[in-house]
């Protein structure tokens, strides 16, 4: 696993034993004990994944997310000790690609960060741009153009629009969805939902009346494409 990650974590424990698993697959770490520490290191260098606690000292992995996804689609994994439904909807809600409860395995959080590194790595490379409804996804660049405005997508976000591209007006349901976007993940089919407004609330006029990414009640989801002439 040749990347960096940076892990935001106040548990020596817990920093030391995902470091030493990490470290095991090949991967360069850089710990910080806080979100405001982290922030600064994010301003003088990249990393491939960030691996974040919520209940930090000072700002909370929440705020931190939110500022963080203003400024960079780097993906992200949550490792929290707070396991409710709420907490894991907001995470993804604000931009966690993944979320894993505490106490954790640390094999399997070593197999979400290599499978979201690949994910991030190999998604439709050999394709430019798409260009829908008047919009342009740039791949290259990861990101989104509306009316010629730049808007960033999370790796997530990226992955689930370039899947319903290459899918069009064909119809899933939320668990196949999980299972070929997510595919390796340990979740809930439940996030397919969250990101699914998400993308509505950048590619839709009206994200509470959607034309381009459909709902079909007791069928699933559909993504009714049109190409720039």
């Amino acid at each position: 696993m040749q990347a960096s990650i940076l892990i935001i974590e106040d548990s020596q424990e817990i920093s030391r034993l995902v470091e030493l698993y990490l470290a095991r697959e090949g991967a360069e770490t850089v710990v910080q004990i806080s979100a405001e520490a982290a922030l600064k290191v994010l301003d003088q260098r990249n990393f491939d994944l960030i691996i974040l606690d919520l209940n930090l000292p000072g700002m909370d992995g929440f705020e931190f997310l939110s500022l963080l996804r203003r400024r960079s689609g780097v993906p992200v994994i949550i490792l929290s000790a707070r396991d409710q439904d709420e907490d894991m909807v907001l995470g993804l809600a604000l931009g966690g690609d993944e979320y894993v409860a505490k106490p954790f395995s640390p094999r399997v959080l070593v197999a979400r960060c290599r499978a979201l590194l690949r994910r991030k790595q190999g998604v439709h490379a050999s394709k430019d741009r798409y260009s829908f409804h008047g919009m342009e996804l740039m791949v290259q660049k990861r990101c989104l153009v509306v009316k010629g405005r730049t808007l960033g997508l999370t790796p997530k976000e990226f992955e689930l629009l370039t899947f319903f591209l290459d899918n069009p007006n064909k119809v899933f349901r939320a668990d196949q969805i999980f299972k070929l976007v997510w595919s390796n993940e340990f979740g809930d089919v439940s996030t397919v939902a969250v990101y699914v407004n998400k993308l509505r609330k950048k590619i839709e006029l009206d994200p509470a009346e959607p034309d381009i990414l459909q709902t079909l009640r007791g069928s699933g989801y559909r993504f009714v494409w049109k190409e720039l002439s």
